[in-house]
Formats: structure tokens, sequence, C-alpha cells
């Protein structure tokens, strides 16, 4: 079933909730004693696995709240059952993932949709081989334009942005230079190897791919004057595209990668996106190990290894500053003169998500003190509301909080008491629909953006899975009041 034939049938209500309003309060018809799937019928999917499901059944089995349970096996393999496109293009696995209510590819997105997955992948040859094809699909969309954060897979389409400058090429969804785009295909393919032992996807458009992602980050290093990017949106949001004529605001060269938007898809604000360079720098440290260990192209492998050297030197140089309540910690954006900016953004790369993403432990100094400092008044995007506390976003204005943000807490804690205050947050803040959203108002959960956002779906369900390996007695209770 092709994606046009699966949308029509399934009424668009891929997510089951799709065709609702957000402040619909008929949402909360679907809580029922029984707490009713919403899942698509298995033949409606857009992929189906077997290890997936067994999995689902064990977890679900081990959960004593029924709600939660019942979130959990809504949201898991929201990805699966709701964003696939999978065939074989030439002899070779092809995946292309939606994000959920847009018909377009992130390379971000798809990368973090169905990260929760590849720890079976060698439990079942189609998610192996499902994943491969993701690895495949992003090396095109690298080699079609490496500036571009989404695309189609119909080159006919016409970009709902097309008046965009430059509008966006056949097959470009928008072209939001984000650092982090590039390094999610870095991470999706060093980890796919990791996993299987599979260097099977180091063909050579692959090779090509790595070597003008470091080109590209080369270019944004901005060492030798303007870059070749501009981006210019007619909108009446600010945070739609870079000032000064879509070139951003000024910069220092020193040795940090500029990033025009943040993973949220906002501009920045200042060019040096921190928690993207650390991204980067991790990227560049997988791209010099594959290069050594399996390609053998000692050359290159020292080039990505002086490059993550570089990074880590001006990260530690402009990007730590002593806070008067926190000792040291990151700052968000920098530009290089001095000025920075202390917020986070409750997206991924965040400076929150940072032990996630494996830059720090969670008992490093410098990610602690900066941890407590995002999870505190002092932070101008962490909210405090009627229904729950969380990090915010510019993107979503002043009042909403991101159940991202509240589950990279989770995700990034030992403590059993803050992890069970993050379960008991999604618990009373999904608005009766058993997924996840973009945003929801911080004293009416009922009016939520995006009804429909895979990535959030299945990273809530990554949450479940990890406090199940990890901290399993949080499962046996049920999530009622705090207490």
């Amino acid at each position: 079933m092709n994606r046009k034939e699966f949308m029509l049938k399934n009424g668009l209500a891929l997510g089951g909730l799709a065709l609702f309003s957000a402040k619909a309060h008929a949402l909360k018809m679907f809580l029922t004693e029984d707490f009713v799937t919403k899942r698509p019928k298995p033949e409606n999917r857009t992929f189906n696995s077997e290890v997936i499901e067994s999995l689902i059944r064990e977890v679900k089995a081990a959960m004593k709240d029924k709600e939660l349970a019942w979130m959990f096996e809504n949201c898991y393999p929201n990805t699966l059952d709701t964003t696939v496109d999978y065939e074989l293009i030439d002899g070779k696995p092809d995946t292309f993932i939606i994000t959920g209510d847009i018909d377009a590819m992130w390379l971000r997105d798809s990368t973090a949709q169905v990260w929760p997955y590849m720890p079976l992948i060698n439990k079942s040859e189609a998610l192996k081989n499902l994943i491969k094809g993701l690895v495949n699909r992003q090396v095109k969309c690298v080699l079609k334009d490496p500036y571009a954060n989404a695309f189609y897979k119909d080159l006919e389409k016409e970009s709902d942005w097309k008046s965009d400058q430059p509008s966006p090429i056949p097959g470009v969804h928008e072209r939001k230079w984000e650092v982090d785009s590039l390094c999610y295909v870095v991470r999706l393919s060093a980890n796919y190897y990791r996993i299987t032992g599979d260097a099977s996807v180091f063909d050579t458009d692959w090779d090509n791919a790595m070597r003008l992602i470091v080109s590209t980050f080369r270019t944004e290093q901005r060492k030798k004057g303007a870059s070749p990017y501009t981006f210019v949106r007619r909108t009446t949001s600010m945070i739609d595209a870079p000032v000064f004529q879509g070139t951003g605001r000024p910069m220092k060269p020193v040795g940090l990668i500029a990033s025009m938007f943040r993973p949220s898809d906002d501009a920045t604000l200042f060019p040096f996106l921190i928690p993207s360079n650390i991204f980067a720098k991790i990227s560049l440290q997988q791209l010099a190990g594959i290069y050594e260990k399996v390609i053998r192209d000692n050359a290159f492998a020292g080039e990505c290894a002086a490059f993550s050297e570089e990074l880590d030197n001006a990260i530690k140089r402009y990007a730590v500053s002593s806070h008067l309540d926190f000792g040291e910690i990151y700052a968000y954006e920098v530009d290089g003169f001095g000025n920075k900016l202390f917020m986070d953004d409750a997206n991924v790369p965040s400076l929150m998500s940072l032990s996630y993403l494996g830059a720090h432990t969670t008992d490093d100094a410098l990610y602690s003190n900066t941890r407590k400092f995002l999870l505190s008044n002092a932070n101008p995007y962490f909210l405090t509301g009627k229904s729950a506390e969380g990090q915010a976003s510019p993107h979503t204005g002043k009042e909403k909080i991101w159940p991202m943000g509240i589950i990279l807490r989770a995700m990034t804690s030992h403590d059993k008491a803050e992890i069970t205050h993050c379960l008991r947050m999604l618990k009373h803040t999904h608005a009766g629909t058993g997924f996840m959203h973009e945003a929801f108002h911080k004293d009416k959960p009922d009016d939520f953006n995006r009804a429909w956002f895979a990535w959030a779906n299945t990273l809530f369900g990554e949450l479940i899975i990890k406090i199940f390996h990890e901290h399993p007695d949080i499962l046996t209770l049920p999530l009622n009041d705090e207490g």
C-alpha cells in the first residue's frame, strides 16, 4: 500500500487523533475502563514487526498502571504503525519516514523515530533492513542538499515553502540549515554498524555523503568569511528565518560551527548553537572511528578526529561560563565575541539531552550544574503551571510545555522520585488521547499542538523501556497523585 492509499484508507487519522481539534473535550471519550488501543489495525499499519509486538506485550505485562500501559502501547510503535514507506530501489533497501502530520521526512526526526527500535534489529531481518533502508535514504538526502533539513520522496511534489529564497529544489521540503540534521545521519549509520557489524552500508554514496557533511561543517565554521548559505522566508514570525537578509547575526570565527536554525526549526539568536556543536563533536569522533577501523582511510579519519578536537577546545573556551547560582554551566548559544544566551529548548539536541546523546555522564559536574539551572526558574523557558512543569520552547510560545522535555528529564535522571514525577505529569497531560504531543498549555493540557507527532510518541516508548530495564519497580506501582 502506498502513502496516499494508506492515508485515504485511514481517513488521515494515522495517529488515532489527527482529525480531532486540539481543544476538543470529546477526546476524553477515549478514556474507557478497558483503554482500547488507538493503533491502526495490523493490516492498515505501514510496518509490522513481531519482535516489537513481543516487547510491547512483555513491558505492558510489567506495568501496574493501566493508563500508562495503554499510552505505551499506543506510542512506542507509532512510527512503525503510521509513518513508514519501505521498498527496494535498485536492489537496495530504501526507507522513507514522515514526521507525522507533515508529509515530509526530517533527517533529525527520522533517526530519532527509529532509535528505540534499534536494539532489536539483530532479532529481525525485516527490522534490520528497515534501518538499513533509512541509512540509504538519508545518504540520498544529504547528497541532494546538505543544507536542507526535510525532504519529500516524490520529486514532483511542490514544496509547501516554494516562496522561500532560495526556493527548495525538487525533493526538498524546506532548507533550514541545522547542524544537528547532519549529525543525526552519522548517528544512525554509526549505531547501525555498531549493532549489526554490517559494513555494506558504507558504500561509495555513503562515503561521498560523509565527506560532504564534513566539508559543510568546515564551510560553516566561516573561517574564510561569509557562508554560501542564506535563508529568507515571507513570514510574520520573527523566529522563522535568520535576520539580516537571511545571513544571521554577526559572529567571530572561533572554530565552532554556525547553525542558522535550532532543532526546533527556529532561527538561532547567536549563530553558534552549543548543543549542536557538542553533537557534531561526537559525530566527527564516530566518523573517525569508522574511517580508521572499517574503511581504512587513516588520512580522513585523522581529519575527522582533529576537527572533533578543535570543536571540543572551542566549546570549552567559549561555551562554558560561571553562573552566580549554579557554578560552571553551558550557554545555549554564543557568537564568539563573548555574548552568550542562557536557556534551553525542549528539542534534541538540547543542553538537557547531552547525557542522553552520550556527551556527558549524568554525574559530570558541568552537566549536573547545567541541568540544575535548566530545571530552575533561572531558565526563562522552564515553565510551571497547574498541570505540569517542564521545558518549553520559543517555537510554541511562552505558555506551552513540551512532553519531549519532560521525557528527556526522566531519561537523564537516576532519581526514582524524579522519574516517577515525570511519568505522572506525562500521564496527566496527554488530554485523554493516549499520545504525546509537540506541546501543551501549562494550565490546560487539552490545548495542545500536533495530535500526530511520531517522534514524541516513540521517545515516550523509549523512556518506558529504559525504566523497564533500569528501574522496573517504578512500573509496578499505580501512578495516582503525588506522594
